[in-house]
């Protein structure tokens, strides 16, 4: 079957990858445009580019996928499906139409749970215990179309955003790639999603990411874990912001007050509103990331000091 991928970070590239080995004519990539990167913000390709430059496939950067001249492109390519995987950009329904067997997404849930662009992030902080991966194909309403298969995968304790995120791309990968061998035998047909059980994933953004201390040691981990490494977790001390890498909670004797720091050896805990968590690595600004230890021994940190206060 000719299929053309659509994709752009690097969570999308073991789909790309899986496709390109299989029995499918992966004939172009579609990606967003290059993007300013690092201190000298010089434009850089997409994680899905590279790798599609590096495989030999043509690649298509439209500045939006309802620009004319990209659809022309997309229809003299001819693909009969068009695989998806975090592609960033609304399709129109002038673009949806061109492939017979219409555009099949990979979204990171279980679906009719977490529409939205930040699945994986909203399992962990809701507390689930499994989430999965879904295909599914792709109609004007977001993530709502009919579903075709479905993965699943149990959240651990100590997984943040980007650890499950690796293992869903990985497993989701092998998903996407059976679902087209089942539209390209006939074989498989598509299920409406059940109108219960909808819930919402949308983009967590870095005020979403700011902790509060004021909650139960476990939304604290929750959040944190969400939210690593994007957004990043984070909370003010001295009056500048420190990121947060994931916690543990400490089940200490210490009755801390929320946000109030105690400073041991080899540990720095922080008060909830229940028991204390344990910090693990840190990041003042203009700083590097290191472990919270070394962090309080570089401040000079005392037993007392309280995070979100403006003098130290």
């Amino acid at each position: 079957m000719r299929v053309v991928f659509a994709g752009t970070p690097e969570v999308a590239v073991p789909s790309l990858e899986a496709i390109a080995a299989s029995e499918h004519e992966l004939v172009g990539v579609v990606t967003r445009p290059d993007a300013p990167a690092g201190r000298g913000r010089r434009l850089v390709a997409s994680p899905v580019a590279q790798r599609a430059e590096e495989l030999g496939v043509p690649v298509l950067k439209p500045d939006h996928p309802r620009d004319p001249a990209f659809q022309d492109h997309l229809r003299a390519l001819a693909p009969e499906c068009c695989p998806v995987v975090a592609y960033g950009a609304l399709l129109p329904q002038s673009a949806l139409d061109i492939p017979p067997l219409g555009w099949v997404n990979l979204h990171f849930s279980c679906l009719p749970a977490w529409r939205g662009a930040a699945p994986v992030q909203h399992a962990i902080w809701a507390g689930d215990e499994v989430t999965g991966a879904t295909t599914f194909r792709i109609v004007r309403q977001m993530d709502a179309g009919p579903t075709f298969g479905v993965m699943t995968e149990r959240i651990r304790p100590t997984d943040t955003a980007g650890d499950l995120l690796g293992r869903l791309a990985e497993g989701g990968a092998g998903l996407l790639v059976s679902t087209l061998d089942h539209l390209a035998a006939g074989d498989i047909e598509a299920r409406e999603q059940p109108a219960d059980g909808v819930s919402l994933a949308p983009k967590i953004t870095v005020e979403d990411a700011e902790v509060d201390w004021s909650e139960p040691a476990v939304a604290v981990d929750r959040r944190i874990r969400a939210c690593t490494p994007a957004p990043g977790a984070w909370s003010t001390f001295a009056g500048e912001r420190i990121k947060l890498g994931p916690v543990t909670v400490a089940g200490s004797d210490l009755d801390l007050p929320p946000g109030e720091l105690a400073v041991g050896k080899q540990e720095v805990l922080v008060g909830t509103a229940t028991t204390a968590v344990r910090l693990g690595e840190v990041k003042a600004f203009g700083k590097r990331q290191m472990d919270a230890a070394d962090w309080a021994r570089g401040v000079r940190l005392q037993s007392g000091a309280r995070f979100g206060d403006a003098d130290a």
